[in-house]
């Protein structure tokens, strides 16, 4: 029986090459903010976010886009937040992976195989957790609007700005996109 997702363990160096990788000609895709209706989210920051202290652990998954991959996407992140000791992260955590992947999964181009090539990385520093999510496609992702609350979709990127100190996006090289979330690892006071 195969398994739907690759769980992947890595030195961090390797994971932040995979999950990040942002190269010199890389930056953050602001500029297609300007022509939507709706405008960036008040969090967007302009660069990648840096550690605030030497990097202590990663993780990597590659993520199938099916039923039973987002569900060990969800396992994936559980059980590596509980392995670093951060069980008071896992609800948040748990819930900004879902949105992340799911954008990932709904809107990236398909890859050879007629589905998303998608990636998802955990980087660990002593204050935060950085998640990364890359996808094939070049497009940025859309912040709904305000006034959008009673559509079925495009709120996944509004609750990861509302439980992330942060989040943003940025180009990959040669093609596609990573989309991060830092979230604190400190215990909630």
């Amino acid at each position: 029986m195969s398994s739907a997702a690759q769980h992947v363990l890595r030195p961090p160096s390797e994971v932040a090459a995979l999950a990040v990788a942002p190269g010199p000609s890389d930056e953050l895709a602001s500029g297609p903010w300007a022509s939507m209706a709706s405008g960036p989210p008040p969090s967007m920051p302009r660069t990648l976010p840096q550690f605030s202290g030497v990097l202590a652990a990663s993780a990597a998954l590659r993520v199938e886009c099916s039923r039973e991959g987002f569900t060990r996407v969800r396992s994936f992140t559980r059980d590596t937040l509980h392995d670093w000791s951060l069980d008071h992260r896992c609800d948040d955590t748990a819930l900004v992976v879902t949105e992340l992947t799911a954008n990932a999964a709904t809107h990236a181009a398909p890859g050879e195989a007629g589905v998303p090539e998608i990636l998802l990385g955990f980087l660990l520093d002593p204050t935060h957790v950085l998640v990364t999510v890359s996808d094939p496609d070049d497009h940025p992702p859309v912040y709904a609007s305000a006034d959008s609350g009673l559509e079925e979709h495009g709120r996944g990127l509004r609750i990861v700005d509302t439980l992330a100190e942060e989040w943003g996006w940025v180009l990959r090289s040669p093609a596609g996109k990573t989309v991060w979330a830092r979230l604190p690892a400190c215990p909630p006071i």
